[in-house]
């Protein structure tokens, strides 16, 4: 296995950074707005289309942002996108103190789609462009992990400043990171992907090829289940089973859980792609923390404890994260490379159906049918999606478990 250059490293690192920063934006608001809805007059239903919102965004932005990339390069999306996500976190602080505050979050909530969208497909296509096939699994793995390091640090930033100050405080320095992300990304991150303007690619020109619809598919089932499900409805799980941690209330428990089950996923993450590199092949690793997802999700149906609902959120992160970086290297090893941009886009818009998904059905059906029988399925959706990864990835290569260099050959 070949290590990456001093270059790629200095790139890779500046796209965590920016990815990390900005991240704060998108767990911030998941703590605070199922308690707050209820204050400012907002729905159940309301709420979880707000939450759902930027991921409905991105299936209509994901693919174009994707082609851009491949028309115009890495450098001006990458950049744009995270000012985007910045200003679109200022207005949460908009839509506390105005007296229509659904139509401030729901727009902040499609700006971050849009933002988000280009933010997402440039930074895996970087990383794909710096890195080579067998070391891409663990830079993958170091970018997922930076865009996912972030989401916690927001969930605890929601949950904890909330409680201990005020929600405003913690949007406005939720703004502030996204706004940092920005200097990062314009003073470090290159062009990597294209030397000039490509005018013959199309904005309707995607990804279909059966390895970008097969990894789209497993990308749709950890969304749905992890960010969907799990996100959405853990706060009030916790207020059903008075569930609390270190005293909190159920916002800043909730907060400090997620933050737990997405540090948890950060470092499998790093895990997983490295262990791919190492094994030589992607599928077998996916298919092993598939499976730790879905004890996650059937422990966590029962637990009624801190320590059984610490140990549930363990697992599920380390499985949702496991899966993250073999996942985007896999794909970027089986397209070709002027259409990494529309692939890693096809694959995200994919992956927002199921995280958009998961809230418009749990959070109204979680009152009528409880908390166990909708983790009950979400515990079946990873085991689903590793059905599906065999099937596809055999369809394409003829091979269960082909290595990396039949991938790439």
């Amino acid at each position: 296995m070949s290590l990456p250059s001093a270059s790629s490293n200095r790139i890779v690192l500046a796209v965590v950074a920016s990815t990390f920063f900005v991240g704060f934006g998108g767990g911030v608001i998941f703590p605070i707005l199922p308690n707050l809805g209820e204050v400012l007059g907002i729905s159940a239903f309301m709420v979880g289309l707000i939450l759902s919102a930027n991921r409905f965004t991105r299936l209509v932005a994901n693919a174009p942002a994707g082609v851009l990339v491949d028309r115009i390069g890495t450098r001006k999306p990458f950049v744009v996108g995270l000012a985007i996500e910045g200003i679109a976190t200022f207005m949460y602080v908009v839509a506390i103190v105005s007296p229509m505050p659904e139509v401030w979050f729901m727009v902040a909530r499609i700006l971050w789609g849009i933002g988000s969208a280009l933010v997402f497909a440039t930074a895996y296509t970087i990383t794909a462009d710096v890195s080579e096939a067998d070391s891409r699994g663990t830079s993958m793995g170091i970018v997922r992990a930076g865009i996912t390091f972030g989401f916690p640090a927001g969930l605890v930033l929601g949950g904890v400043v909330s409680d201990l100050w005020t929600n405003t405080t913690a949007f406005v320095l939720a703004a502030a990171f996204a706004g940092l992300a920005s200097v990062i990304a314009y003073l470090i991150v290159p062009e990597t992907h294209v030397e000039s303007e490509q005018d013959s690619v199309k904005p309707w020109d995607v990804d279909t090829s059966m390895p970008t619809v097969t990894i789209g598919l497993v990308n749709f089932g950890l969304y749905f289940a992890y960010i969907g499900v799990l996100f959405s409805t853990l706060v009030l799980l916790l207020d059903a089973r008075a569930i609390s941690i270190f005293g909190l209330d159920a916002q800043g428990s909730s907060g400090m859980l997620m933050a737990i089950t997405v540090l948890s996923g950060a470092v499998f993450t790093l895990g997983g792609g490295y262990l791919s590199d190492t094994v030589g092949a992607r599928v077998p690793v996916m298919i092993a923390f598939l499976t730790t997802s879905c004890v996650g999700f059937a422990v966590l149906a029962f637990g009624s404890s801190f320590e059984v609902m610490v140990f549930a959120c363990l697992l599920i992160g380390a499985g949702q994260g496991g899966v993250g970086g073999p996942l985007t290297a896999l794909l970027a090893d089986l397209t070709p490379d002027e259409r990494v941009g529309r692939a890693m886009g096809t694959n995200n818009v994919l992956g927002d159906v199921g995280g958009g998904l998961g809230p418009l059905i749990s959070l109204p059906l979680v009152e009528s049918i409880g908390f166990q029988i909708i983790y009950g399925v979400s515990a079946i959706v990873p085991m689903l999606a590793g059905a599906v990864l065999v099937v596809g990835i055999y369809a394409h290569t003829g091979r269960v478990s082909p290595t990396i260099s039949e991938s790439t050959g």
